[in-house]
């Protein structure tokens, strides 16, 4: 299958180009040129598949034609290692939990997905080595170390905005050395995503090294994510609760409620979506009035989900050609302060007795808020609670433990590099290696 650029000027790419370009040459992002549509037989026995064999017949919808069915399998299997299950938390409300993983965020199946695809892909290619740049709110950039960690070939470098990340989220990329090289930009996290976009388009900086990105702009890292929400709907048609299935998502970057509308593209029976964002509202905003006017973002205590130019939002606007009325149609959108978030984190525990993230705080609440009465909603709980730790306990009034794999990377000495955000100082940095 072949990739086109949202900028539709860029020539179109095999899987292999767009995987190891990450970004077009014309700065768009890379799009299917299609998506191939799930028999009903797949749909008609996903409640008794096994997560890794859905995701399976998802990733060889979209990558079959480019990568042998064994090495895919290997990939797919590799990847999914541990659980994402469904939990109710109120009537007809249910958590995807996302964050059993290595770092305990969601972003941990897209970034081992990619680690293992283009460590395949530079093996038949025999390229020397690649470097990976990924700009990151939080959980990215832990996610993208922890699953390129040693892997031969690739370096990867994490842009991450000086004191903006949790404590817990920063040890997570910052201890690792090896191959991992944490940057800390002092900045905002729009910041570093530019950094990272102009790094691809400085021929100096692309003829000194091959560069790539391992951010949501990569179709190998958003497109696994799809994952999710086909064996949300397996789990949900196991209940007997699959009708009128409605998807809320905490929204950033928008790489993973563009996964979940591929996935309704593929043809999982996903009636709406609900996008939930923070202060950082610029998409709720076009929703609500037509009008996309991206803007700097302010710092939330949901700070994965500071974003204000979401990256993902061109491929959802090519996805239905930037026609607003069909958007709306499918997708409505939610925006809570802090004040707000605390007050869900503290409802739902005292409620529930459910322990609730900043984002899925955002999430759970916009499905409260908007869920209508004849359908059952699944809202992402992207990040395990620890991670944000004060904040939570703060909300709750009640302690909350540390699983010992975040009290791992929390022993561990930062490395980091402080730096600008000057695109000649992150320049002078690459060209350096």
């Amino acid at each position: 299958m072949k990739y086109y650029s949202t900028n539709h000027t860029a020539p179109l790419a095999f899987l292999h180009e767009a995987v190891v370009r990450g970004l077009a040459p014309d700065r768009g992002l890379y799009m299917p040129e299609r998506i191939r549509k799930l028999p009903a037989e797949f749909f008609d026995h996903i409640d008794s598949m096994s997560f890794q064999e859905i995701a399976y017949h998802v990733a060889d919808a979209f990558f079959g034609e480019d990568i042998p069915a064994d090495r895919l399998k290997q990939i797919v299997y590799d990847t999914l290692s541990f659980p994402c299950p469904v939990k109710p938390v109120e009537d007809r409300i249910f958590s995807l939990e996302l964050f059993h993983g290595p770092t305990l965020a969601f972003k941990d199946v897209g970034a081992r997905f990619m680690a293992r695809m283009l460590q395949y892909f530079i093996h038949e290619e025999g390229t020397k080595e690649v470097n990976v740049l990924v700009a990151t709110s939080g959980d990215t950039g832990s996610a993208v170390a922890n699953g390129f960690l040693g892997v031969d070939g690739i370096r990867v470098f994490v842009l991450y905005p000086k004191g903006k990340v949790s404590a817990i989220q920063e040890s997570q990329f910052t201890t690792l050395g090896q191959n991992i090289t944490a940057i800390e930009v002092d900045g905002v996290f729009d910041d570093c995503q530019a950094l990272v976009k102009q790094a691809f388009l400085d021929d100096d900086l692309c003829h000194h090294m091959k560069l790539t990105s391992a951010n949501s702009i990569n179709v190998a890292r958003f497109l696994p994510q799809a994952f999710y929400y086909f064996h949300a709907y397996a789990q949900l048609k196991r209940m007997g609760m699959a009708d009128n299935f409605v998807v809320c998502v905490p929204s950033g970057n928008f790489g993973n409620i563009t996964a979940a509308i591929f996935a309704r593209q593929m043809g999982l029976p996903i009636k709406r979506f609900i996008a939930a964002n923070n202060a950082n509202d610029v998409v709720c905003q076009y929703l609500q009035t037509g009008n996309y006017a991206p803007r700097p973002s302010v710092q939330t205590i949901a700070n994965a989900m500071d974003v204000g130019d979401p990256s993902n939002f061109a491929r959802i606007s090519d996805l239905f050609h930037a026609d607003w009325q069909q958007i709306r149609s499918l997708m409505s959108g939610a925006a809570y302060t802090d004040e707000q978030i605390r007050h869900t984190m503290r409802h739902c525990y005292e409620a529930n007795h459910y322990v609730l993230d900043p984002h899925g705080a955002c999430a759970y609440q916009a499905l409260k808020d908007l869920l209508a009465d004849d359908e059952v909603g699944v809202f992402g709980e992207t990040a395990h609670p620890a991670k944000f730790k004060e904040t939570v306990e703060s909300a709750i009034n009640a302690e909350i433990d540390i699983p010992e794999r975040l009290a791992a990377f929390m022993k561990g000495k930062k490395q980091s590099v402080s730096m600008s955000k000057k695109f000649s100082d992150f320049k002078q940095l690459l060209m350096a290696e």
